[in-house]
């Protein structure tokens, strides 16, 4: 009995301490847990003419997520693609893409590595954030485990969610994101 007690003492301990959050890191703004609210931070890593997202909807009004300023004499009139990124059933209003206009001629983003392609380096919170969605990691608004964040001059480091494989049940990781190339680490 006497060993029982400080042998839980120093197990909850060792448990608590896992689910802490570092002090330097601060809360992801409450809009962020949005992905189509994060569209228009993007900084492509090209210049283009003109950039637009959508979804796949039959009507044009409809299917504009976000748009760039578009020059008045310019029009895209080129069909939507089959498949897009976000996938989240098959239909309508299923998925989401790009087009870009560059030099006159459009070019279809229709992948989550398209996407991160198109965004390149990490220039500010919401690219990070979006580039993590793009791998299933999302904000979860509900606690500090999936919506903490410190950006320094190499990484963007996050606190996200992640729903577990076939399952309700949500997962916490620690993520990495290099702002020069995009790439992620990932600790759960």
């Amino acid at each position: 009995m006497k060993l029982l007690f400080p042998t839980l003492l120093l197990l909850s301990g060792f448990f608590s301490a896992q689910n802490t959050i570092p002090s330097d890191f601060k809360k992801i703004p409450e809009i962020l847990d949005n992905t189509e609210l994060l569209y228009p931070f993007i900084f492509p890593n090209k210049k283009y003419d003109y950039w637009s997202v959508l979804r796949n909807n039959p009507d044009p009004d409809d299917a504009i997520i976000y748009e760039s300023q578009a020059p008045d004499f310019m029009t895209i009139n080129d069909p939507a693609p089959e498949k897009g990124f976000f996938q989240k059933c098959l239909g309508q209003d299923c998925f989401s893409y790009l087009i870009a206009c560059e030099n006159s001629q459009s070019k279809y983003f229709s992948n989550e590595q398209q996407l991160r392609d198109f965004i390149g380096t990490i220039d500010n919170l919401p690219e990070a954030v979006l580039i993590a969605n793009t791998y299933g990691y999302t904000v979860d608004i509900t606690n500090k485990l999936g919506s903490s964040y410190k950006i320094d001059d190499k990484y963007v480091s996050l606190y996200l969610s992640k729903f577990n494989n076939n399952s309700e049940i949500k997962e916490y990781f620690f993520i990495k994101i290099n702002r020069k190339n995009g790439k992620l680490e990932v600790k759960r």
